[in-house]
């Protein structure tokens, strides 16, 4: 039976995990808490650890579960920014869902630009007082209209078919271009120059770690729109409220925050918000933030623990060969060299 610790559970993701886990002989001890130093201790016991986005697995972490025997850390995001894989390795195999629904999140990216852009929001705060007023509601279409998408994975690809659909016209920038993909890549100041619309669809590492600052909303149109449902990382947020202040920036959909760790997922109504950027952004009337939930289908939901418990259970195997480990040795973390012919370690 392999035990495993399940970090920052929440009650829609207990369901499909208890299932899953009966057909692969897999027990999850549920905790609420986040996994960080102070709480690590709760993974005594265990085989492994499931985490999702903001428990804190740095080095500390990593060596305490060494030290308990724990032998994986299994991410239930696509993420990994907030593992220490360097630390991990050789002594705690890491695994991760590349992909659960890009759908999902595509379509969540979209979402938030229509009810900003339509004013959809307002709309349906005004109504419910019977205030049928339009003063204020006016948008813009969307056909004809250019959109850069950083970043051309799944779900960049995926949102921007769904761009193409409205008649968008559609520029692209990823380090990796798509081969044969008829995806129009520029370089990314190019992007940012002329663009109605940002879209950011792409990993946070060291050199995407606020991308969206300063000296890029500098670049950028008068009247931008910037989405993201990515990391919150790769926006400035203190220069996102200047460009907003200075009238640069026309609108901003985030699904995520920089500094969200201990404020989404959780239920903050009763309390004095002690982060003042996020107070402000939230204050602004062409801020639209959603607390990280673009992943949260019925969909996204089963195809996540069913990989989970698929990586899990891999690891656990004679050959402990899983095709979504995440490997340090070979610098390119998510593509290893050996092609996934041998553990990592």
């Amino acid at each position: 039976m392999i035990k495993v610790a399940f970090f920052d559970a929440k009650p829609y993701d207990i369901p499909s995990f208890e299932a899953y886990g009966k057909e692969h002989d897999m027990t999850f001890r549920f905790l609420e808490t986040k996994l960080n130093e102070d709480t690590v201790e709760l993974a005594r016991g265990c085989n492994a650890v499931c985490v999702f986005v903001n428990d804190n697995v740095n080095a500390a972490v990593i060596d305490r579960l060494y030290e308990f025997g724990v032998r994986l850390i299994a991410l239930r995001s696509a993420g990994y920014n907030n593992v220490d894989i360097r630390a991990a390795f050789g002594k705690v195999h890491v695994v991760h869902v590349p992909a659960y629904s890009p759908y999902a999140v595509a379509e969540h990216a979209m979402a938030l630009l229509l009810t900003s852009v339509r004013r959809i929001h307002k709309a349906y705060n005004r109504t419910r007082e019977f205030n049928f007023s339009l003063s204020g509601l006016t948008g813009f279409d969307f056909h004809g209209k250019t959109v850069g998408v950083v970043g051309t994975g799944k779900i960049g690809r995926i949102f921007i078919d769904i761009c193409r659909g409205f008649g968008m016209h559609v520029i692209a920038y990823d380090l990796f271009p798509a081969k044969d993909s008829g995806i129009d890549y520029v370089p990314l100041d190019e992007l940012f120059e002329r663009s109605d619309i940002i879209s950011l669809h792409c990993p946070l590492t060291d050199e995407t770690r606020h991308m969206i600052g300063e000296a890029s909303i500098e670049k950028m149109k008068k009247g931008v729109v910037i989405v993201n449902t990515s990391r919150g990382g790769l926006i400035d947020t203190a220069a996102l409220l200047e460009g907003i202040k200075s009238r640069k920036v026309g609108a901003a959909c985030l699904d995520v925050y920089e500094e969200e760790a201990d404020v989404f997922f959780e239920d903050r109504s009763g309390h004095i918000m002690n982060d003042e950027l996020l107070a402000r952004l939230i204050s602004m009337p062409n801020v639209i933030v959603t607390s990280h939930q673009a992943f949260l289908t019925e969909e996204a939901l089963n195809n996540i623990a069913e990989t989970t418990v698929h990586n899990i259970r891999s690891c656990f195997d004679n050959d402990g060969i899983c095709d979504n480990e995440l490997c340090y040795r070979c610098g390119d973390i998510e593509h290893c060299k050996k092609q996934r012919k041998q553990r990592c370690f």
